[in-house]
């Protein structure tokens, strides 16, 4: 445990970031969940909308810091390959 004032200080703080970290990956998680689904149901326009939602959403935690920017664009790159293969398979 912690002994010194500054120490408590640096715990709480640690704290109360890991909880807002968490809950923006969370948030993050959902819409790319959203967008999964949006491409199994094979509707291409709501999966072009929730696509848009979850890059947004990604975008804004890389540049944030929450996540690192590379795992950002991993994970924007392979959305907009299953947005690809969704588009083409209906075309």
């Amino acid at each position: 445990m912690a002994h010194t004032l500054s120490a408590k200080k640096r715990l709480r703080q640690s704290e109360k970031r890991r909880l807002r970290n968490k809950s923006y990956k969370s948030r993050m998680k959902t819409f790319i969940k959203n967008f999964l689904s949006a491409v199994e149901s094979g509707d291409v326009e709501l999966a072009e909308k929730k696509y848009h939602e979850a890059v947004k959403v990604i975008a804004k935690l890389g540049s944030k810091g929450i996540i690192h920017k590379n795992q950002a664009s991993r994970k924007i790159s392979r959305l907009t390959v299953k947005l690809n293969n969704l588009k083409n398979s209906a075309a």
